[in-house]
């Protein structure tokens, strides 16, 4: 972080300086055109993109904030502490169809978590040009690795100078800073940079700053209103009200045009990030940034020529240069382009279809082709007017773009929607993003096909709908018998809704309303809310409202309630997306209801089917456990049961592929065949053989694991024959845990002529089996090895010293290895487990 070690400690600027300097060193170390750092905030979950570097910050608005438990690139970088590197599209596409769906343009990408020691602060992210595989961006991961690792020091030791004691210091909770990216290429005295402290208001340049300014390197530039004078001379006024404003975290609309001394247009960019309070006796540092994109070169000169219409952008989306004909075309003074964002220096380009183009362009350097329309409004162009229709073409280079326009009377392709892209209540700026209408049905849509449960649609509404509307609070009710019933509830005041869980479809409120006739309804304010629903009760003073009704295929299901903390308007284009969004989270909660009430169906099946009680003998103590999964329809699988075999036991468990109704069913044919061979003493390979067949004869589409002993009491004798499933655990009298590596044979269901070879072992007094299925041992990302070592590390630590004795009850056991299992909040298999001790005095059979 070259020059942090200069800069004053503890000031809250020098949190976004750190993160600035790692931005660009990143994007040049990885052969990147832009990136940033995301950093945690301090509302639980949220990361935030505190830098974006060498992108316009509007257009990419949507990305600002992610949940960590998201299923985008960002997300699972600071989640798991992992590197995520996507060479490509392609491979974005298949890893995070979400984020693909989001950006569908030809970039790479590479996302570094930010740790020190146990603390993830952030995640640092470059994109680059589209690579054919992971090996052309090796070099440029490790350089950005070791900037991630001192970034973390560095983030480290800022937190360490200065606690914040009402939340995280080193956090982020605004809007991004947007800077340039390092450009390969940049014309001297066109771009300087400075830093004003407001408390010794002492004012340091880079050597570009006196060329620009045009005055002698040996004026002194020491204070702000001698850079005020020389780089506005007729707006000091302006520039120091400014200067003064970002100090006090209230920048005015940036970035700032002022005129120089010969009328040429400046661009002040000022920008200081701070994460905590002003400090006592003034702000904190200002940076700032003074461009002049208006002086023309030769080349400029000769572009003015050209009888097509040229526009140059840098990668910030400010325009730099236009030839007459370019400012003809789209309507504007060519002053009055010079300096500005392109999507105010041509209002009627702010649509989401030219976003989307210039989007496209910026990430993947390729160029694109497009046509627009003008407008009608005649104020909106200046004559000659020739024709409806532009073509537009963007060129991207790595440090800007150049934008071609011509008069089209043939339109080649579909026109891009004029659809506003940025606007408020108050036609004003503002951060609902134009994503929204193009691409959250998508987005939306692709999360929803994950999600089989009701709580897991409201989970993918509340992190996927929500932001991108800007709303913060969210109500699903669904219908049942007539009333409504409250599913989810998200940021409204804690009982708020209560009284209205269960309401009646009699009963006169919005939320009823808006089901019973099929028709959203929008409230810009609470005060609106209230007038047209007499002594409802509000659980704010102020705020805008949205009443959506879910109707999957002309079938009501329920209602959902969109909240926001500040009033607005909602217009015709975010109420029809709005509208469609409600289909879809309607379609997705009933095939979540089917989803509940056939787990319900498959539960109970499984729990009929397991058995009672196991069958006991008075030298052996069993205990068995079944867990159904969580997710979905993750249950009805696995079994374990204790038989009667001649003068022994049989023990079994089994693992049936797939889940839900069928599964169960399957799993209650397997075992009342096994049952019935062990009844009659059949060995183990000849159980396995007989019940392989069984499942063949059956042809339901499945396959099932299965692991069969014989434990003969009086001599402890095991015989043990396994199909494809995990071995069994022995811990012995003395405290040792092993794996019973026993060779086995294919799957149930698969190879008819599968042969199911059988070992031996002989049992000591109280030493203790253990059968399990694989969902107690596996884990995502994790080989199933470490989980069966885990288990067994585990069952020495349960059984304890007691088991030497025979003192401790298996019951005890069997719970404490499903502890873990037990309070886990998501369990993505059903888990069984079947425990066996041979005692020397007579035992208990839980």
């Amino acid at each position: 972080m070259t020059g942090s070690a200069e800069r004053e400690k503890g000031t809250p600027g020098r949190l976004a300086e750190l993160l600035i300097d790692a931005s660009t060193e990143a994007i040049d170390a990885a052969g990147g055109h832009s990136g940033g750092v995301y950093l945690r905030s301090n509302t639980p979950g949220l990361l935030r993109l505190a830098v974006l570097a060498g992108l316009p910050g509007p257009l990419f608005r949507p990305w600002g904030r992610l949940h960590a438990d998201s299923k985008f690139p960002v997300a699972d970088a600071y989640r798991l502490g992992v590197h995520v590197v996507l060479p490509n599209a392609t491979e974005c596409m298949r890893r995070y169809p979400q984020f693909a769906a989001s950006l569908p343009f030809q970039f790479g990408s590479l996302y570094v978590p930010v740790i020190s020691g146990s603390t993830t602060y952030g995640v640092l992210t470059v994109l680059r040009p589209s690579a054919p595989d992971a090996t052309e961006v090796l070099s440029g991961l490790d350089r950005m690795t070791r900037l991630a690792e001192e970034l973390g020091a560095a983030l480290r030791e800022l937190e360490d100078e200065d606690k914040d004691e009402d939340g995280l210091h080193v956090a982020w909770d605004g809007e991004a800073v947007c800077v340039q990216a390092t450009a390969t290429y940049r014309p001297e005295g066109r771009m300087a940079r400075f830093v004003w402290d407001p408390v010794t208001a002492a004012v340091t340049g880079d050597g570009a700053l006196h060329a620009l300014l045009g005055v002698e390197p040996a004026t002194a530039l020491d204070s702000a209103q001698a850079i005020a004078d020389v780089v506005a001379p007729g707006d000091t006024y302006q520039v120091m009200a400014a200067l003064r404003a970002t100090a006090a975290g209230k920048p005015p609309p940036l970035p700032l045009r002022v005129r120089a001394a010969d009328g040429s247009i400046r661009l002040l960019d000022l920008w200081t990030p701070a994460t905590g309070p002003v400090p006592p006796g003034g702000g904190p540092p200002v940076s700032g940034v003074v461009v002049d994109p208006g002086a023309a070169s030769t080349y400029d000169s000769a572009a003015d020529l050209l009888p097509d219409g040229v526009f140059c952008l840098d990668r910030m989306g400010l325009v730099t240069y236009a030839n007459p004909r370019a400012a003809q075309l789209l309507g504007r003074d060519r002053q009055e382009l010079l300096g500005r964002p392109l999507w105010e220096g041509v209002p009627w380009l702010n649509q989401i279809g030219c976003e989307d183009q210039l989007r496209g362009a910026l990430l993947s350097l390729e160029p694109v082709h497009f046509h627009v329309r003008r407008p009608d409004d005649p104020e909106q162009r200046q004559e000659p007017y020739e024709g409806d229709w532009l073509a537009m073409a963007v060129h991207p280079g790595r440090d800007g773009l150049t934008c071609t326009v011509a008069p089209s009377n043939r339109v080649t392709g579909p026109p891009l929607p004029l659809l506003p892209a940025h606007t408020d209540g108050n036609g004003a700026a503002a951060g609902v993003t134009s994503l929204a209408p193009l691409y959250r049905p998508i987005v939306l849509a692709i999360a929803l096909t994950e999600a089989v449960t009701a709580r897991q649609v409201s989970a993918v509404v509340m992190k996927e709908l929500l932001p991108a509307f800007g709303g913060r609070r969210l109500a699903i009710y669904l219908l049942q018998d007539r009333h409504l019933y409250l599913a989810w509830e998200n940021g409204f005041p804690q009982g708020f809704l209560t009284p209205f869980d269960g309401v009646g479809l009699d009963t006169r409120l919005p939320g009823v309303e808006t089901l019973t006739s099929g028709r959203p309804l929008f409230f810009d304010s609470m005060q609106q809310l209230a007038e047209a629903y007499p002594g409802i009760p509000l659980d704010a003073e102020e705020g805008a409202r949205a009443f959506l009704p879910l109707i999957a295929s002309g079938r009501p299901v329920g209602s959902c309630i969109l909240g926001f903390d500040r009033s607005r308007s909602f217009s015709t284009e975010e109420r029809a997306v709005l509208t469609a969004l409600a289909g879809l989270i309607a379609h997705a909660m009933e095939k979540a209801q089917r989803y509940d009430s056939e787990a319900a169906l498959a539960r109970g099946l499984q729990q009929a089917l397991l058995p009672r009680r196991l069958s006991a003998h008075p030298q052996v103590e069993t205990a068995g456990r079944y867990l159904p999964g969580t997710q979905g329809m993750e249950v009805g699988g696995d079994w374990y049961d204790v038989v009667e075999a001649g003068d022994g036991l049989a023990l079994v468990i089994g693992d049936v592929q797939g889940h839900g109704v069928q599964a169960a069913a399957t799993m209650g044919q397997l075992r009342s065949a096994v049952r019935a061979f062990a009844l009659g003493d059949r060995p183990p390979d000849e159980v396995m053989s007989g019940t392989n067949h069984l499942l063949i004869d059956l042809d339901p589409g499945q396959f099932a694991s299965c692991c069969y002993l014989r434990l003969d009491p009086a001599s402890g004798l095991v015989r043990v024959a396994r199909a494809g499933h995990p071995p069994p655990l022995i811990r012995t009298p003395d405290g040792r845990t092993r794996v019973w590596d026993i060779p086995g044979g294919v799957v149930l269901g698969v190879d008819p002529h599968a042969q199911y070879p059988v070992a031996e072992l002989q049992l000591e007094p109280d030493s203790i089996l253990a059968l399990y299925t694989d969902g107690l041992v596996e884990r995502p990302g994790v080989d199933i090895d470490d989980g069966i070592a885990a288990l067994r590390v585990a069952l020495a630590k349960a059984a304890g010293p007691a088991a030497r004795t025979g003192g401790r009850s298996l019951a005890g056991v069997a719970d404490r290895l499903t502890t873990a299992a037990r309070h886990a909040a998501d369990r993505p298999d059903d888990i069984a487990l079947l425990l066996a001790a041979r005692r020397t005095k007579p035992g208990r059979h839980p």
